[in-house]
């Protein structure tokens, strides 16, 4: 009989720690599944390399696949594994950009982009901080968390809990959208280009899901990135409070 003392993040790491697999993994970071050679694309391998890279995520159980018809599609386990890859991301040194539609790419990813299923980026920021100031959230400390000079987002993440108002239960119901009920409802990740939180949690999930379906926000072209409507910048500012420039 063996015992465990404490978790293998080395394995856990080294399933990571090969650019070909960082690449998958922030490539399905947006929630979506993807084909082996969706996944063998953006990873800029050959399709008869990535089943080795896959295999790999799978037995470090950061995947899981499914099967549809002839296609199997792959997804990260849990929303904890693109949480992790988002903190990670803000330990990390900035990748250098070369060309121009790299650039444009990275600026959309910064303004907006998906954690998994909740939003991120400058824009989910800006929305976490709305729903502090309206009062739709109440934290325990009475303010939004900072990453404090010194210590990780690691040591950030967690230092708050929130909690939604009744008040803010009220104003949520007129987007039309309940308040889910049961553990984890409202998390935070600390954003690893803003520094700051954005909503994450059950909460997260599903405001974002209502402002897809409201048609407030929309998927760009590329995978994690989400654009901001002119219908979401009336809605966005009337509902909370965000100016047109904070959207962009």
């Amino acid at each position: 009989m063996t015992s465990t003392v404490q978790a293998d993040i080395a394995g856990v790491a080294a399933a990571i720690g090969d650019p070909s697999r960082a690449a998958v993994l922030l490539a399905l970071a947006g929630g979506q599944a993807l084909t082996a050679g969706a996944l063998a694309a953006e990873a800029g391998v050959r399709p008869s390399t990535i089943s080795e890279h896959l295999g790999k995520l799978l037995d470090a159980k950061l995947l899981t696949v499914e099967r549809d018809g002839r296609h199997r599609f792959y997804r990260l386990a849990t929303g904890d594994v693109a949480r992790v890859l988002e903190q990670l991301a803000s330990l990390a040194k900035p990748v250098p950009v070369s060309t121009l539609r790299s650039a444009t790419r990275a600026e959309a990813l910064l303004r907006a982009r998906l954690c998994y299923d909740h939003l991120a980026g400058r824009l989910g920021v800006t929305l976490m901080a709305a729903l502090v100031e309206r009062g739709v959230l109440v934290a325990n400390g009475g303010a939004l968390p900072d990453a404090p000079s010194g210590r990780t987002p690691f040591e950030a993440d967690g230092g708050a809990e929130y909690a939604v108002t009744p008040a803010g239960a009220a104003q949520l119901a007129v987007l039309g959208m309940a308040v889910p009920q049961g553990p984890r409802t409202v998390r935070y990740c600390i954003d690893w280009a803003e520094q700051r939180p954005h909503l994450a949690g059950r909460l997260g999930g599903t405001l974002a899901s209502r402002l897809f379906e409201l048609g407030w926000v929309r998927r760009g072209a590329s995978r994690r990135v989400v654009h901001v409507t002119d219908a979401g910048v009336v809605g966005l500012h009337d509902s909370f409070g965000i100016s047109r420039g904070r959207c962009d």
